[in-house]
């Protein structure tokens, strides 16, 4: 027997850390070759760090939420025979040791569950005995069966992603009751699906008061959920942003009747192969056409110390200083899209070289990528400015704020079919608001108003979107 340690992997573009998002597996839990271990984040990219041969877990490193150094270990693993680096199989750097008998260690986080545990009884309770998660009360325990498997064993851990776990919770699912049928026997919507359409949860589920009828029992969880992974990225990105930019937002009504008479044209008559028309692709060609004449917005304001003008800390003091306005040639169009990690914002790179069918192209490819995790670093970094839209359920005024160290962002809000007055009477138009938002240390409101209108007028008038502006 041996013990293998298994460090942070080093991600390339020169990492140095990385934050712990997830652990998969239990100290002293069986795991094979290539079976996910942890999750680890870097920026907006999650990387999965597999067992790189059969055996034990050993000591797990860390708690979730913890920041990690690159080359820092990570786990152990009780391996038969011998644990060269060749048996591996690349899986990160490792070190080999003999094993050797060891009092039992609490898990990583066995500490933070104590004093949660302490917190809300009022009892103290041993690492050993808090590192097990107590049974849920009847009346929360989910009434539906698993999906033909045994209950997993008291203090094991599922492993799910999080659009999973945020399924069962919503749906009072135990997911310590449900088999997963995945690869590692990671539990997948399908194994939810199969508990949900049992007979026993149909019942259960059609009596919700969410579903219109029945009556729901008191329910006195409490549940605290570490703010992690991309989460923490977003709330560290939106302190920052709010922090030290003094926003500026201006709502303008545009009428789309005729860009969506244009948009459904072409449609109809697109060829083989060319994507169906959104409106974002038109958006982009206005912004492209008109951000030459208003080149503060598509820029970057480095503050002190952030040579790069990316995720830099200047002005977090409160000064709000600022010393350099990097202007861009190119547009590089940030599309915010909702994932169910969290909003990322892909970059649809030098719009201006793309036509309406290729941009649209693109921003499909993007959200598919960013909505399946699978985007690189480089498709969610550089943009110059930002769109933002939440398409049906964009309301009628939306105050987006600004994708740091941009300028500007653009917030598209739904649109509505209703009356305007036109050459004495009332007619039925589209009208959608444009709710955009700019930095005020670099862009008056009055610019921000004009860049508006120019927008606004080649959306109502889209033949202007393919003709050189005078």
């Amino acid at each position: 027997m041996g013990q293998l340690t298994i460090k942070v992997p080093d991600v390339g573009e020169g990492i140095a850390e990385v934050e712990l998002v997830s652990w998969s597996v239990a100290e002293g839990e069986p795991v094979t070759r290539n079976q996910i271990v942890a999750e680890v984040m870097t920026d907006k990219a999650t990387v999965e760090v597999p067992a790189p041969i059969d055996g034990v877990v050993g000591v797990l490193t860390g708690g979730v939420g913890d920041v990690l150094l690159v080359g820092s270990p990570l786990f152990t693993l009780e391996v038969e025979g011998d644990t060269g680096e060749a048996e591996t199989g690349g899986a990160g750097d490792t070190e080999t040791t003999p094993s050797a008998p060891e009092p039992p260690r609490p898990p990583a986080n066995a500490a933070i569950i104590e004093r949660a545990m302490k917190a809300s009884t009022g009892v103290e309770t041993s690492p050993a005995a808090a590192a097990v998660p107590p049974p849920l009360a009847p009346q929360h325990r989910a009434t539906a069966p698993t999906n033909g498997g045994a209950p997993r064993p008291e203090g094991r851990r599922p492993t799910a992603t999080p659009a999973v776990r945020r399924r069962a919770r919503d749906g009072g699912i135990d997911l310590r009751t449900v088999t997963g049928t995945g690869p590692a026997g990671r539990i997948t919507h399908d194994d939810l699906d199969a508990v949900f359409d049992s007979p026993s949860t149909g019942s259960s589920w059609a009596s919700s008061p969410a579903r219109g009828g029945g009556v729901r029992l008191a329910n006195d969880q409490i549940e605290d959920q570490p703010i992690v992974g991309m989460r923490r990225k977003i709330a560290q990105q939106m302190v920052s942003s709010m922090s030290t930019i003094p926003h500026i937002t201006y709502v303008e009504e545009v009428d789309m009747t005729a860009l969506e008479e244009l948009r459904a044209t072409l449609n109809e008559n697109r060829a083989d192969g060319q994507p169906k028309l959104t409106l974002l692709p038109f958006l982009v060609r206005a912004l492209v056409n008109h951000l030459p004449d208003f080149p503060q917005m598509n820029a970057h304001v480095l503050e002190p110390g952030d040579g790069n003008g990316n995720d830099g800390d200047g002005g977090q003091d409160g000064r709000g200083d600022t010393s350099t306005l990097r202007l861009f040639g190119g547009v590089h169009v940030g599309i915010a899209a909702q994932t169910d990690a969290g909003l990322v914002v892909p970059v649809l790179r030098h719009a201006e070289s793309e036509t309406i069918w290729t941009a649209a192209s693109r921003i499909g490819e993007l959200a598919e990528s960013a909505r399946t995790g699978t985007a690189s670093r480089e498709d969610l970094t550089g943009s110059t400015i930002t769109i933002s839209s939440l398409g049906s359920l964009g309301g009628l005024v939306t105050t987006p704020v600004i994708n740091k160290p941009e300028t500007a962002i653009i917030g598209v809000n739904k649109m509505t079919t209703a009356p305007v007055w036109i050459d004495g009477a009332f007619v039925p138009r589209k009208m959608m608001n444009l709710s955009s938002s700019f930095d005020h240390r670099v862009i008056d409101g009055w610019d921000a108003a004009r860049f508006v209108q120019a927008l606004k007028r080649s959306l109502e008038q889209p033949a202007l979107l393919f003709v050189d502006q005078p």
